[in-house]
Protein backbone atom coordinates (compact mmCIF):
# COMPACT_ATOMS: atom_id res chain seq x y z
CA UNK A 1 0.00 0.00 0.00
CA UNK A 2 1.24 3.22 -0.92
CA UNK A 3 0.97 6.58 0.83
CA UNK A 4 0.63 10.18 -0.51
CA UNK A 5 3.65 12.06 1.66
CA UNK A 6 1.77 15.10 0.43
CA UNK A 7 -0.73 14.14 3.20
CA UNK A 8 1.48 13.90 6.21
CA UNK A 9 2.07 17.95 6.16
CA UNK A 10 -1.20 20.06 6.67
CA UNK A 11 -2.12 23.68 8.25
CA UNK A 12 -5.73 23.60 9.93
CA UNK A 13 -6.57 27.55 11.67
CA UNK A 14 -7.98 25.37 14.52
CA UNK A 15 -3.92 23.85 15.26
CA UNK A 16 -1.25 25.78 16.27
CA UNK A 17 -2.44 28.98 14.40
CA UNK A 18 -1.86 27.79 11.51
CA UNK A 19 1.28 26.60 11.46
CA UNK A 20 2.13 23.81 9.26
CA UNK A 21 2.23 19.93 11.47
CA UNK A 22 2.19 16.77 10.88
CA UNK A 23 -1.11 15.39 10.25
CA UNK A 24 -2.89 13.74 13.09
CA UNK A 25 -0.29 15.58 15.89
CA UNK A 26 0.03 19.45 17.02
CA UNK A 27 3.78 19.04 16.17
CA UNK A 28 4.69 21.51 13.69
CA UNK A 29 7.50 21.50 10.93
CA UNK A 30 8.94 24.19 13.23
CA UNK A 31 9.59 22.32 15.99
CA UNK A 32 11.01 19.45 14.51
CA UNK A 33 13.41 21.89 12.67
CA UNK A 34 14.69 23.25 15.54
CA UNK A 35 15.54 19.90 17.24
CA UNK A 36 17.29 19.44 13.56
CA UNK A 37 19.18 22.69 14.08
CA UNK A 38 20.10 21.41 17.55
CA UNK A 39 21.80 18.97 15.79
CA UNK A 40 19.44 15.62 15.89
CA UNK A 41 18.94 12.86 13.48
CA UNK A 42 15.69 12.15 12.54
CA UNK A 43 15.66 8.92 13.96
CA UNK A 44 16.57 10.90 17.06
CA UNK A 45 13.79 13.12 17.03
CA UNK A 46 10.99 10.32 15.65
CA UNK A 47 12.74 8.82 19.03
CA UNK A 48 11.92 11.44 20.77
CA UNK A 49 8.26 11.59 19.84
CA UNK A 50 7.42 8.15 20.31
CA UNK A 51 3.94 8.56 18.34
CA UNK A 52 5.68 10.21 15.14
CA UNK A 53 7.33 7.60 12.30
CA UNK A 54 10.47 8.13 10.51
CA UNK A 55 8.63 8.92 7.46
CA UNK A 56 6.63 11.80 9.29
CA UNK A 57 9.95 13.60 10.70
CA UNK A 58 11.36 13.38 6.96
CA UNK A 59 8.26 14.94 5.28
CA UNK A 60 8.35 17.73 8.03
CA UNK A 61 12.29 18.38 6.80
CA UNK A 62 11.18 18.17 3.56
CA UNK A 63 8.78 20.73 3.68
CA UNK A 64 10.99 22.79 5.87
CA UNK A 65 13.68 22.45 2.88
CA UNK A 66 10.99 23.39 0.14
CA UNK A 67 9.41 26.02 2.10
CA UNK A 68 12.99 27.48 4.05
CA UNK A 69 13.06 30.71 3.15
CA UNK A 70 9.57 30.97 4.41
CA UNK A 71 9.69 28.69 7.84
CA UNK A 72 13.39 31.08 8.61
CA UNK A 73 11.20 33.90 8.63
CA UNK A 74 8.69 32.63 11.50
CA UNK A 75 11.81 30.88 13.36
CA UNK A 76 13.24 34.38 13.07
CA UNK A 77 9.98 36.08 14.13
CA UNK A 78 9.15 33.67 17.19
CA UNK A 79 13.05 33.87 18.50
CA UNK A 80 12.33 37.86 18.38
CA UNK A 81 8.84 37.54 19.91
CA UNK A 82 10.81 35.26 22.75
CA UNK A 83 13.66 37.67 23.19
CA UNK A 84 10.95 40.77 23.33
CA UNK A 85 8.78 38.61 26.25
CA UNK A 86 12.18 37.82 27.80
CA UNK A 87 14.16 41.25 28.30
CA UNK A 88 10.64 42.59 29.64
CA UNK A 89 11.05 40.20 32.73
CA UNK A 90 14.41 40.58 33.83
CA UNK A 91 14.78 39.08 37.80
CA UNK A 92 15.22 41.84 40.21
CA UNK A 93 18.28 41.78 41.67
CA UNK A 94 18.89 41.20 45.18
CA UNK A 95 18.81 43.81 47.76
CA UNK A 96 17.56 46.64 45.14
Amino acid sequence: MSVDIGSFIIRESSVRDGQPHIAGTRITVHRVVRWYKQGYTPEEIADEYAHLSLAQVHAALAYYHANQVEIEADLAAEDAEIERLESGHKPVAQGA
